[in-house]
């Protein structure tokens, strides 16, 4: 299993804010970006796993912003899992721009199914290996 992968994201113009800085909203969504590649590069299919009635639900998030990016930059957004227990996933991740450290922070999933319940992370769940 490959626990770190690194995704390419150029700061596109409607994710600054008035000053020119990638808004701090997006550092979510680029998180998010990184861990799905990540997962899809062990196998996993999203699609698959979510039309089996079982999601990935974020229970908890922390970031520490460390320099602003702005519009056009090129980032590289790193992800790691950390750990995973029966039902969580751990990750953490470093966003960069060449070799400047943008943001870092941490993630916590759990797995859920259709009616918000927790479930374990089984190979029986589709989309995961």
């Amino acid at each position: 299993m490959i626990k770190s992968h690194t995704t390419e994201i150029r700061v596109r113009y409607s994710e600054t804010d008035a000053m020119g800085f990638l808004h701090h909203g997006n550092y979510p969504s680029y998180f998010e970006e990184a861990r799905t590649d990540l997962f899809r590069v062990n196998g996993g299919d999203y699609r698959a796993m979510e039309e089996g009635g079982f999601f990935f639900v974020v229970v908890d998030i922390s970031i520490r912003y460390r320099k602003p990016a702005q519009y056009d930059d090129v980032l590289a957004v790193s992800v790691v899992l950390n750990a995973a227990t029966p039902a969580r996933l751990k990750h953490s991740y470093q966003i960069m721009r060449g070799e400047i450290l943008i943001a870092e922070g941490t993630t916590q999933l759990a797995m859920v199914d259709r009616d918000g319940r927790v479930k374990k992370i089984t190979s029986d769940v589709p989309g995961v290996e």
